[in-house]
């Protein structure tokens, strides 16, 4: 099979032919149909956050089961699946408390004994990242780290429910547990920040500020259910979002990964009100309230995935697309296919537009 392979860190992504294996016990082969760019990619490309190399990044996806092994029971072939990175062993502390986002996911890899699941064609071992790699044309994971959906969705749509729409709509249901009339503003208005403030429109959030220094996505902001829009580079733009809410917003959540950004969301927080980060910054940052904002009894949090439970919460979102609660055709740039893809991450690295989504039958 073809696969986008990065081979060193700050070097363009590289088209190889791969070999991938048979599926193990509780294994899933899954024919990919499409894959987001996810800036969490750009992070691993980039050499920001390190990894064994060579790899295939990748992990925003949706496809179609072609085998299984022996063991599996949550899928079978022929189902329509989106895959998720946050996969889960289902009898850790954290699953069995019902915090699956958490759980290390150990047993859905296979033992350093075992065969690797991607060689290249002369047997050398292709690391898989995330559980998923799935900038290729095949993924080879394990059985919960995918989860069966309507057959109706279209599979690239689902694909940017895999991690963006997951991530951002879970942080409101499920993170924040947002209700109705309460305050929302978003830090960030990529593919993550948009399904964020589609999220807490969906909630009934009474308001929902949109900041980001890009006017085109603060344009997409409005569209997807922002009722307030701000450039955040702005001076003043903390000061601003507090003027407008009368005293801060009961939830700020920052979607973009940049300390500057982390320190806007904790800003803008009323009395009460907590900071959700979801960016994934450099390693050695640290964001923090102060003794007063500890005083006032504001609270920060991260928000790995949304925290979500994705066998549940997935399904549920396509139900929201086909319902037309969920806005995923404004979230899509662009689709492109896989030989386009260091151009499509190139224009990420722009930030003029939302998500470019790999379509494999292109």
């Amino acid at each position: 099979m073809k696969a986008a392979v990065l081979i060193q860190p700050g070097q363009a992504l590289v088209i190889e032919d791969v070999v991938i294996s048979k599926p193990g016990p509780h294994e899933v082969l899954i024919r990919t149909a499409a894959c987001g760019l996810c800036h969490s990619d750009l992070h691993f490309i980039e050499g920001a956050y390190p990894h064994p190399l060579p790899a295939i990044p990748g992990h925003e996806a949706a496809g179609i089961v072609e085998a299984v092994g022996s063991e599996v029971r949550t899928v079978k072939v022929g189902d329509a699946v989106v895959s998720c990175l946050s996969a889960f062993c289902g009898h850790c502390e954290y699953c069995v408390t019902g915090r699956m986002s958490l759980c290390l996911g150990g047993d859905t890899r296979r033992a350093p004994t075992d065969a690797p699941r991607i060689t290249r064609p002369d047997g050398s071992i292709v690391n898989q990242m995330l559980n998923l790699s799935a900038f290729a044309e095949h993924m080879l994971i394990h059985e919960h780290a995918c989860v069966k959906i309507d057959p109706e969705m279209p599979l690239d749509r689902a694909a940017v429910i895999g991690c963006a729409v997951t991530t951002g709509a879970g942080t409101i249901f499920n993170a924040c547990k947002v209700t109705p009339g309460e305050t929302v503003a978003v830090v960030g208005c990529g593919g993550v920040g948009l399904a964020t403030i589609n999220a807490a429109k969906i909630a009934g959030a009474g308001r929902i500020i949109a900041a980001d220094p890009i006017p085109e996505k603060r344009e997409l902001a409005r569209k997807l259910g922002a009722t307030d829009v701000i450039d955040a580079s702005a001076d003043g733009a903390a000061a601003t979002i507090v003027e407008m809410t009368k005293g801060g917003v009961d939830h700020a959540i920052e979607a973009v990964g940049r300390p500057a950004s982390a320190q806007l969301a904790v800003s803008v927080l009323r009395r009460g009100g907590t900071a959700t980060i979801l960016g994934m910054m450099p390693l050695a940052e640290k964001v923090g309230l102060s003794a007063m904002d500890l005083l006032s009894g504001k609270k920060l949090q991260g928000a790995i995935m949304g925290g979500n439970r994705f066998p549940v919460d997935i399904p549920r979102l396509v139900d929201f697309y086909i319902r037309g609660l969920l806005d995923l055709d404004s979230i899509i740039a662009e689709r492109i296919p896989l030989s386009g893809i260091n151009e499509g991450f190139e224009k990420m690295k722009g930030g003029a537009s939302a998500r470019s989504v790999i379509v494999f039958d292109q």
